[in-house]
């Protein structure tokens, strides 16, 4: 990724962040976020996902709040953000008029990408919390 498309990406994610409630910043403070370019070729190999077929925008790493007891009393959590996952899966930075595979559109462009932060942060802080994909879904964040 090209320094000018991360830092436009960077401002993007910070605005995001800025507008999302206390009660989440409270959240990012237990389960930090870190924002990577994309998934290593070892940790899409570890998850079973082929980087050609797939997109991935975010990863929760550690053990679920519901998942822990006195003998996996802690973790080190962290949710990592891919931008290329997201740039993708927002369709660009380039608006294009044509509906997206949901039968919304345009497709692509600031807003869209601007959209997928919010809900990869969301979903991936989500499973932090102990929702699963089904659980997201429901909410709008799958």
């Amino acid at each position: 990724m090209r320094r000018n498309e991360r830092e436009r990406f960077d401002k993007l994610f910070e605005e995001v962040l800025a507008a999302l409630p206390d009660a989440i910043h409270r959240l990012i403070e237990e389960c930090p976020l870190v924002l990577e370019d994309r998934p290593s070729k070892e940790l899409l190999a570890e998850l079973g996902i082929d980087d050609e077929d797939e997109l991935l925008c975010g990863l929760h790493t550690g053990v679920p709040l519901t998942d822990r007891s006195v003998e996996r009393p802690d973790s080190s959590d962290i949710v990592q953000i891919f931008r290329e996952g997201i740039i993708d899966m927002a369709g660009g930075w380039d608006e294009d008029e044509a509906e997206d595979r949901d039968g919304q559109g345009p497709f692509g462009g600031v807003d869209r990408i601007r959209e997928e932060i919010r809900i990869t942060v969301l979903h991936e802080l989500g499973h932090h919390f102990g929702l699963d994909e089904d659980d997201l879904e429901r909410l709008g964040y799958a």
